[in-house]
Order: C-alpha cells, then structure tokens, then sequence
C-alpha cells in the first residue's frame, strides 16, 4: 500500500504528460509547472473544506453521539415488536436516522450489525435481508449528511458550476432526491418480498429456508 501513491502518479501524469506535449498544450517545463500549480489551487477550497469538515467529525465522534442514537435505534425497534413489512421500514427509518450522525458505514454496520441481525433472525429474517434494508437506508441519505467522508470533495465539485454551492444548499437540492431513493428502493425491496425471491445466489429472504 505504501508504493500505492507514487503508483498512481505516474500512472495519472505520464499520459497527461504525453497527452500536453502531443497536443501541444505543453512547449517547456515551465508550462507543466504552471497546469501543476493551476490544478493544486483548484484544490484549495477542498483542502479548507475538509480541515473544517475533519474537526466536525471529531468533535461528534469524542462525544459519542453517533453510538448514543445507534442504541436507541435499535433499542427502540426492539420494544417495537414489528414484524414483517413494518419492521423493515421501521428499520430503513431508523438507520437513515442513525445514518445523519455516523459518517463511517463500515463503524456504523459493526455498531448495528450486532443488534440488528439476531433480532432480524428471530423474526424470521436471513441476515442478508437485513444488510439489504441496511444498505438502501445507508445509500439514500449519505448525500445529506456532512459527515459523509467525501463531502468536501463533492462541494469542491459542485462549486465548478455554481460558485455559490455550500453546505446548506447542497443538502436542500438533494434532500428531495434522497427522499425519493429511500422511497423508491423501500417499494422495491418490499416487491421483492412478496414475489418470494432471493436476494442472490444462495441468499433468501427468510431465515428459515
């Protein structure tokens, strides 16, 4: 891993390189200097963004508020008592909730997992089916909230083509598309239920199968 970077580099810069001299958009090295200098400045608002986005998620991550509402969550589904149907949007609901405040899927699911599937496996549910509604409710709602890892660089790329583009305006102008995911993927996993099929080779539904 640690010959990963210079690997990268080169990979990325000697066909740009050859690219520019080919096209002859690159004359001298004084020319590769300046697009090198051009590219690093296009990172500066990236750079800022996540030094502010990096003391955010530390902040929350020293309080502890992300394992707070995990448990609760899960806490919650399990006095709920739901079953089949309302169980698995009540489990969509409560991890798109959870999903606001834990940035770091792979913590997340090592939080819930735990919990989630023994209770999933008792209903009758196989843990597959309960990484599927994981993953519809982790998917849908990354895109809103600020403790998504690339944040950052997805405003340093929005802000390409609106220079007014921030955190806030991000989040309203996806807000209605990360509605529309949960709902739709809900629809469907829900469909796929009903017809009875597997969620891949060797992966059913039900438990009990």
């Amino acid at each position: 891993m640690d010959s990963l970077v210079p690997i990268i580099l080169i990979l990325f810069f000697v066909p740009g390189l050859v690219y520019g001299i080919v096209t002859k958009a690159i004359k001298s090295d004084k020319d590769v200097a300046n697009q090198l200098s051009d590219t690093m400045a296009a990172m500066g608002m990236f750079i800022v963004l996540a030094f502010t986005a990096g003391q955010f998620v530390a902040y929350f991550n020293e309080s502890n508020m992300g394992l707070v509402l995990g448990v609760l969550g899960a806490e919650f589904l399990e006095a709920a008592n739901f079953t089949g149907v309302p169980l698995i949007v009540a489990f969509i609901f409560v991890v798109g909730v959870i999903n606001l405040f834990v940035g770091s899927a792979t913590a997340k699911w090592a939080m819930l997992a735990p919990v989630f599937v023994p209770i999933m496996m008792q209903l009758g549910y196989s843990p597959e089916m309960a990484q599927m509604a994981y993953r519809i409710s982790d998917s849908a709602t990354n895109i809103i909230t600020p403790l998504l890892p690339y944040f950052a660089i997805i405003i340093a790329f929005a802000q390409r083509y609106s220079k007014n583009m921030g955190i806030g305006t991000l989040i309203s102008v996806m807000f209605p598309y990360s509605i529309a995911f949960m709902i739709v993927w809900t629809i469907m996993l829900i469909g796929w239920m009903f017809l009875g099929l597997e969620l891949g080779p060797g992966s059913p539904i039900l438990y009990n199968e």
